[in-house]
């Protein structure tokens, strides 16, 4: 049998796992799957993986842009030996299987990221590969390569559609990516039809445009797949290889049609299709002898990979390069010098000074933001740029840059961080999402917390970001109060390893605070300021906490004693014992929650909530204070 006659059973094969997998669900996308499945026969010839280590470090990314596409990916996973079995194929969208509707990071064996919405993942994949090039960059010598494996991505017309790919796409061609490969299904179809209905614009030119080369290939000739295949890897620019490809490839009357996208293709057009392509018609989920040890390949040809790789790390001609990839593999937090904290600052500038504590003592930690590095207060300072220091500039990208950011912490040795007004969360919220869904280690950088931005007015004042995002579970917001609460926040952040964290800072000044009373930071809230009997309690984050100690000092003028609760992390709050709450806001108190912010969340707690009802104003932040009811005096005259 040639090798092109077994690439096609093989194909085959990958086509009507995908068909069966979407027919016995009654539910799924077999299009994509079926289109594509020459191009994985032929990818998996140069992939670069082990299936008995999906962690190995140097290891070759492939990410699946379209997640719809999952009939593919677990078809591929199975037949290269990562662990899923027919009976798993079987289960496909069904309750607690190890197939769900759309691939899951740390779910399924083999899944490098979750990337859920169209777009995401070209944004993952030169987050993979601005990683590798930062590692390479630690690690790397001119005659001992550690980092040297591609990054291979898998997207469609709707991933090129979405905006994020194309803030993607420019920073992989400005930082001249080579190590990044993207392979476009440009099979012409979306779900409303032809996609001449919503595009028009030249992919190619494009990309070009975006600083990649570009190369064309028919999707289903294995040779011309494989020529370009090995010519991409050879250019010094990103690649985009331009796949033309038809939809449910082999389908008879549904090949190409829009209505192959999405729902199963029908008993009788498979059987047929199998038929016409020498397979057994009756037979589901059929996977013969020859073909699956042609797969599982990747088993013996992955481990010899990974062991040929250790051994030359044993054999490296220097030591530092040996003791960089150990200092980044594990990143030791005893050496973080702390900054101490003796006046009242911005916790913008105090969250700085912190960010660079870290990075000098972690080589792992790095990070940028989207062009407010000086606002934002991120640079850091004498640590150079990226791929060979540890500031990048994401530009103006929000949602790229989070998507990109994502990929990074799950690269392997890497905690960075990325940073912007918090107002503009809402151009990253899907990415936000993705991280606290698929548990990723994503330290988020919000400044210009509240309607305290003043002049530039209610367009840059979040309102509802922090209920927002409190909402999402396993996403842990920071709203620090002052220095030390910021330097508590960030110590319980780089100890969490399966959640992302957000630090919320303030533009304006804040007073340093004394210690607390009761309880710590790291419990998410604490009692700063208590009194004997009393009948109130006041509950704050960020900024109002300065607030609050004021109204308590009012309130004891009016015979009413009050506690003061501090609050930096409600969703940690949230999640202590019921004992410890009742320790802290004490039961029988009046509560009285105090945030410039919608603050809906905090009536959990409180039986009044001081927050925003409208969008804020341009003016000075006090003159926006005091005219939305931020002060003292405002709030006793509700209270008394």
């Amino acid at each position: 049998m040639s090798d092109n006659t077994m690439r096609a059973k093989m194909a085959n094969t990958v086509r009507f796992l995908a068909a069966d997998m979407v027919q016995k669900a009654n539910s799924g996308h077999p299009g994509a799957p079926m289109g594509l499945a020459d191009i994985a026969v032929v990818l998996s010839e140069h992939l670069r993986h082990n299936p008995k280590n999906p962690n190995w470090l140097n290891r070759d990314r492939l990410v699946f842009s379209g997640g719809h596409a999952t009939g593919l990916i677990y078809s591929l996973y199975y037949l290269w030996g990562y662990g899923l079995e027919i009976g798993d194929l079987q289960q496909f969208r069904q309750l607690d299987s190890k197939t769900p509707g759309h691939p899951e990071y740390g779910h399924t064996p083999g899944v490098e990221i979750t990337t859920g919405p169209l777009g995401q993942g070209v944004a993952n994949a030169v987050g993979f590969a601005m990683a590798a090039k930062y590692v390479g960059a630690q690690v790397n010598s001119e005659t001992a390569k550690v980092i040297d494996h591609h990054v291979y991505c898998l997207c469609g017309d709707g991933d090129l559609e979405e905006g994020i790919s194309y803030e993607a796409c420019s920073l992989a061609g400005h930082n001249r990516l080579d190590n990044l490969i993207m392979i476009y299904d440009s099979n012409r179809i979306t779900i409303e039809g032809a996609t001449d209905l919503s595009i028009s614009e030249n992919i190619a030119q494009r990309f070009e445009a975006q600083g990649w080369d570009v190369l064309e290939v028919d999707g289903h000739d294995y040779d011309a797949i494989d020529a370009t295949i090995s010519e991409a890897k050879t250019r010094r620019k990103p690649v985009l290889i331009i796949a033309d490809t038809t939809i449910a490839k082999g389908a008879g009357p549904l090949e190409g049609s829009a209505h192959s996208h999405g729902a199963p293709l029908g008993e009788e057009i498979i059987a047929e299709a199998k038929k016409r392509a020498g397979f057994d018609p009756d037979k589901t989920f059929q996977v013969d002898e020859d073909v699956l040890a042609r797969f599982r390949c990747a088993i013996e040809e992955g481990d010899l990979a990974e062991r040929e790789w250790k051994h030359r790390l044993m054999t490296l001609p220097l030591a530092e390069q040996n003791a960089a990839l150990e200092a980044l593999n594990s990143p030791d937090f005893s050496r973080i010098e702390w900054p101490v904290f003796d006046k009242g600052e911005a916790t913008r500038s105090t969250n700085g000074k912190i960010l660079n504590a870290i990075a000098k003592a972690l080589p792992g930690f790095l990070g940028g933001s989207a062009d407010l590095a000086p606002s934002n207060k991120t640079e850091l300072k004498d640590m150079g740029e990226f791929p060979q220091g540890k500031n990048i500039h994401f530009g103006i990208r929000e949602h790229a840059m989070a998507a990109i950011t994502n990929a990074m912490a799950l690269y392997g040795p890497l905690m960075p961080f990325s940073a912007t007004f918090f107002v503009f969360s809402d151009y990253l919220k899907p990415a936000a999402r993705i991280a606290a869904l698929s548990g990723i280690q994503h330290f988020f950088v919000w400044t210009h917390d509240s309607i305290g931005v003043g002049e530039d007015g209610p367009t840059h004042q979040p309102i509802e970001h922090l209920g927002q995002f409190r909402a999402l579970p396993n996403f842990y917001v920071w709203r620090p109060a002052d220095g030390n609460e910021n330097v508590e926040a960030w110590k319980w952040a780089l100890e969490k390893g399966d959640a992302p964290s957000a630090f919320v800072c303030s533009r304006q000044n804040l007073p340093l605070l004394d210690a607390p009373v009761k309880g710590s930071a790291r419990q998410g809230g604490y009692l700063l300021s208590e009194e004997a009997d009393a009948t109130m309690t006041l509950m704050a984050s960020g900024s109002e906490v300065a607030l609050a100690l004021e109204l308590k000092a009012k309130l004891a003028r009016n015979s009413i004693k009050a506690n003061v609760v501090s609050v930096p992390c409600f969703d940690l709050f949230a999640e202590q014992e019921q004992d410890y709450i009742d320790s802290i806001v004490k039961p029988g108190t009046k509560t009285v929650a105090i945030e410039a912010a919608r603050a809906l969340e905090w009536y959990r707690f409180a039986d009044t909530v001081i927050g925003m009802d409208s969008f804020g104003a341009s003016a000075p932040a006090g003159a926006l204070f005091k005219k939305f009811g931020f002060t003292a005096d405002a709030i006793l005259s509700r209270l008394i």
